[in-house]
């Protein structure tokens, strides 16, 4: 039985505070992100741009984000 109240976790099993991922937006659009649990990852669709997340905490430097494939 999985533990539905559990916080998200990165690959690494770091927890991720779940009121932080509701108030992150996109450093450069000032949009939504999207949490990729599997890749641990913040995905900007609109600036087509991945943020790592490192040990629990999201690294929102555009110099530090994956770019998205179109």
């Amino acid at each position: 039985m999985t533990d539905t109240n559990a916080a998200p976790t990165t690959p690494h099993n770091t927890p991720i505070d779940p009121r932080l991922l509701e108030i992150l937006v996109c450093p450069l659009t000032k949009g939504p992100l999207r949490y990729d649990r599997e890749r641990g990852e913040l995905v900007s669709v609109k600036a087509g741009l991945a943020y790592p997340i490192r040990d629990g905490i999201p690294i929102m430097l555009a110099d530090e984000a994956r770019c998205l494939e179109p």
